[in-house]
C-alpha cells in the first residue's frame, strides 16, 4: 500500500496537490489527510476517487506530531508521496507582531515541517517523492516579512540538503510567489500585501500542477512563472544588502 500524506491539505496548495495526485499518479493508493479544519477535510476525502483518511491536527501543537507516530508505527504501509503544505505568515514587523505570532510561524513552517519529514523517512517507498513548500520568500531577507522569509529560507536549505541525503527518494522545494489562496487572510491581519504583487498572483492548481511535474522529475526546486525565476536569478547576482536596500523605503 503506497500512500500519499499531505499537511495543509484543507485548502490551497496541499488541497490543490493532493486532487493532482489522485488523478495522476496511478502508484498511489490512499491518502492521509492533515489539516486542523474537519469539515474541509472531509470535503476534500468526498472529492477525491481514491479512499482517505482524515487527521485532524494543528501541527503547531507537539501532541499533534506524537500522535501522527503512532499512526505511522501502527500502520503497514509505504509512503510514496509526502507534501508538507502547511504554513503560514503574517505581514508586519517584528517590532509590530507579537513574540506568540512569530514563534507559531516558526513552529509549523519549521519545526513541525522538520519533525514530520524525520517521522516518515523510515516509511518512504523506494522512488518516492517528498514535496516541501517553501516559497520565493526563500530567496532574500525581506523587512515586514521577516520571519516567514527566513522560515522559508530554512525550508529552501533543509529540502536541498535532504535530497542529496537521500539515496532511494526525491525531494522537491517549491519556491511560488504569491498565489491566490486563503493565505492571505491571515498574513494581512496587521498590514496588507504590497500593491504590486498582485501582478504576480498565481493560480493554485497551475503552480501545483508544475510543482508536480518537477517532483516527478526529481528536481531539486520548483519554481513557477518567469517572474520568480527572475527574482531566483537576480537574488544570486546582486548584492543582498542592495536587496534588502530596496525594500527598505524607511532607510532611503
Amino acid at each position: 500500500m503506497s500512500i500519499a500524506v499531505i499537511t495543509g491539505a484543507t485548502s490551497g496548495m496541499g488541497r490543490a496537490l493532493a486532487k493532482i495526485i489522485d488523478r495522476e499518479n496511478q502508484a498511489t493508493t490512499a491518502f492521509w489527510l492533515i489539516g486542523r479544519r474537519e469539515d474541509q477535510l472531509r470535503a476534500l476525502k468526498q472529492e477525491l476517487i481514491k479512499p482517505a483518511r482524515c487527521f485532524v491536527m494543528d501541527l503547531g501543537e507537539g501532541e499533534a506530531l506524537i500522535a501522527l507516530q503512532r499512526e505511522l508505527e501502527t500502520a503497514d504501509l509505504k509512503i510514496g508521496f509526502l507534501v508538507n503544505a502547511a504554513g503560514f505568515g503574517m505581514i508586519g514587523s517584528i517590532a509590530e507582531l507579537s513574540a506568540e505570532v512569530q514563534m507559531a510561524m516558526i513552529d509549523v513552517n519549521v519545526r513541525a515541517l522538520t519533525a514530520i519529514t524525520r517521522l516518515c523517512l523510515p516509511y518512504l517507498s523506494t522512488g518516492a517523492h517528498v514535496v516541501q513548500f517553501a516559497s520565493a520568500a526563500a530567496f532574500l531577507p525581506q523587512p515586514n516579512f521577516a520571519v516567514y522569509a527566513a522560515s522559508k529560507s530554512y525550508v529552501l536549505s533543509f529540502s536541498q540538503a535532504l535530497n542529496a541525503e537521500l539515496p532511494d527518494a526525491s525531494v522537491t522545494a517549491v519556491c511560488p510567489g504569491p498565489v491566490r489562496t486563503a493565505f492571505f487572510k491571515t498574513a494581512e491581519k496587521v498590514h496588507r500585501r504590497a500593491a504590486f504583487k498582485n501582478r504576480f498572483m498565481a493560480d493554485p492548481e497551475k503552480v501545483a500542477a508544475k510543482a508536480y511535474r518537477d517532483a516527478m522529475a526529481g528536481r531539486a526546486v520548483s519554481v513557477y512563472g518567469t517572474a520568480m525565476k527572475l527574482l531566483r536569478l537576480v537574488a544570486k547576482l546582486l548584492p543582498m544588502r542592495l536587496l534588502v536596500w530596496v525594500q527598505s523605503p524607511g532607510k532611503r
